[in-house]
């Protein structure tokens, strides 16, 4: 005999979603004679799922919160290193500029190293000029005054010492033209190169001019010891 009574429905394998429970994963099997039953465990189903997105959500807006701040930081940096960037070149500027410097002042260094050298050549030579020209008229006043018979060698021993100083002398202004003229063209050129600092004056040697007159001089003392005319025969 066929009974009457509806069949049991078949149970729900996924639970309803509890505040401890996670959301479920599957849509839940429903009895559809049932439609009150099946209404709840499908709003039951979308609300679990709906509470997931609302997580996964958050937890995009944290993760989202801390690239914008890891951006920040990040940005921060960036403008640090910036102005440590700049910093370093107003530096490297600094220190460009400050060995330029120090390169055209040592151009003047080496111009006055040149001078003292050509001073000690003016010593040398001065010296010589000034010995031998003071044995020639030494000995030509003994030989005046009979105290001397023969001045020849003597005469000859301090025209010798003379004529050296003279040719030492020119020799060293030769050298100290040349010198100055290669010295000069070098600190031009690495001005055009503006490789240095080429505003400071760099005069012509006074020191030059007063060994020029020095050699005239010790060349009228020659004339006038050799030929006995002149100043200073």
């Amino acid at each position: 005999m066929t009974s009457n009574q509806d069949p049991t429905p078949p149970t729900d394998p996924t639970p309803p979603a509890g505040p401890d429970k996670p959301p479920p994963t599957q849509i839940p099997q429903v009895d559809a004679s049932d439609p009150d039953s099946a209404s709840l465990q499908y709003s039951q189903f979308r609300t679990g799922l709906s509470a997931k997105r609302t997580d996964m959500s958050t937890e995009r807006t944290g993760m989202s919160r801390e690239r914008t701040d890891m951006s920040k930081e990040r940005t921060d940096m960036s403008k640090e290193r910036t102005a440590m960037s700049t910093e370093r070149t107003d530096m490297s500027t600094a220190r460009t500029d400050m060995s330029k410097r120090r390169t055209g002042m040592s151009f003047q260094r080496t111009r006055m190293s040149a001078d003292r050298t050509l001073m000690s050549v003016i010593r040398t030579s001065l010296s010589l000029i000034s010995f031998g020209f003071t044995i020639v008229q030494a000995f030509e006043k003994l030989a005046i005054n009979k105290l001397l018979h023969d001045s020849h060698a003597t005469r000859n021993f301090g025209v010798s010492l003379v004529c050296l100083g003279i040719i030492m002398l020119a020799i060293g202004i030769l050298y100290h033209l040349r010198f100055m003229q290669g010295l000069r063209h070098t600190r031009e050129e690495m001005t055009e190169n503006g490789l240095i600092h080429g505003e400071s004056v760099f005069p012509t040697s006074f020191t030059l001019v007063t060994a020029i007159i020095l050699l005239g001089i010790g060349v009228v003392a020659v004339l006038s010891i050799v030929l006995n005319i002149g100043p200073f025969g």
